[in-house]
């Protein structure tokens, strides 16, 4: 585990000790979530324009004609 010292704004820092608080950990443990949420977001992001990418709309409507026309199952409808 590695341990880093990080400069914060007052008022982050206050908001943190709030937000810590009123979840029962503490400031590590909430700081250290929200870094880890931050990154997967980051990640996901671009996974997916890497993924768009290699998207070709061709092989997607070949394989779209290959879908039978029926009527969706009962609950699975768009309202």
């Amino acid at each position: 585990m590695s341990t880093i010292s990080l400069r914060l704004p007052d008022s982050l820092h206050n908001e943190l000790r709030k937000l810590a608080q009123r979840e029962h950990v503490s400031i590590n443990h909430l700081a250290t979530l929200a870094l880890a949420e931050k990154i997967a977001a980051l990640e996901t992001e671009e996974y997916m324009l890497q993924r768009t990418s290699r998207a070709d709309k061709k092989r997607f409507l070949r394989a779209m004609k290959k879908v039978a026309e029926t009527a969706p199952e009962y609950g699975d409808t768009l309202k």
